[in-house]
């Protein structure tokens, strides 16, 4: 009876892996016929240069084993961009001492733009609260009460903060109350904690567009 047991694990354990290896396959046509339509190229291979090129980004170095692969990067809407999913592995212990290996996956978005800008992050409460809280950032508050409320404002210049989130950028953010920002140096990005399915990828590249959009041209003065 335990051999059968065994048989039916290995054989649970096979069928999974072929499914995850289907899904696998029909994610990269999708993202491929994406970026055609988009007019982006296409990578499906995994990169680990991310975390180095965009150390100063938090959310590209946690963990360990850290590489984005379905990468679409090119010019969008005069943009220059990336949209990828990211991996990377946290390890944790339980009472009996057993070491088990989290594998964490999300969408990134991110934006080049010509400019040199201090750490600024916009994030649901609770979402990046412990890390913002690691690295000593205080959460600014505004005039709207229901954005202090539902979202954490960081930043180590609180002029750049009440720069970006001026009224209208509050409005947008509120609306689209899924976002997670995070801008610094030349870079605007948006990151979700799962990976958006391949129709989701168009409709955040063009938020991302909006989000700059916002941007107080005087900033670039």
């Amino acid at each position: 009876m335990p051999f059968l047991f065994f048989i039916a694990f290995v054989l649970l354990i096979a069928v999974a892996g072929y499914f995850s290896h289907l899904a696998a396959k029909k994610r990269r046509e999708e993202m491929h016929a994406l970026a055609g339509n988009l007019g982006l190229t296409y990578d499906p291979e995994n990169d680990y240069s991310f975390d180095e090129r965009y150390a100063f980004i938090r959310k590209l170095c946690q963990g360990n084993n850290r590489y984005g692969f379905n990468i679409l990067r090119g010019i969008y809407k005069n943009q220059h961009v990336y949209a990828f999913d990211y991996h990377y592995e946290t390890k944790s212990t339980d009472s009996k001492g057993k070491r088990t290996t989290h594998h964490h996956y999300f969408s990134f978005f991110i934006l080049h733009f010509d400019g040199n800008f201090p750490e600024l992050l916009i994030s649901r409460e609770g979402f990046f609260s412990k890390i913002g809280q690691f690295f000593g950032f205080d959460d600014i508050d505004f005039e709207s009460a229901e954005f202090s409320r539902k979202f954490l404002v960081q930043s180590p210049n609180k002029k750049f903060a009440y720069d970006i989130c001026h009224s209208q950028m509050i409005e947008y953010i509120l609306a689209n109350g899924d976002l997670n920002i995070e801008i610094e140096r030349d870079v605007l990005t948006l990151f979700f904690s799962r990976r958006l399915e391949p129709d989701q990828i168009k409709y955040n590249l063009d938020r991302l567009i909006t989000v700059r959009d916002l941007f107080p041209e005087y900033l670039f003065d």
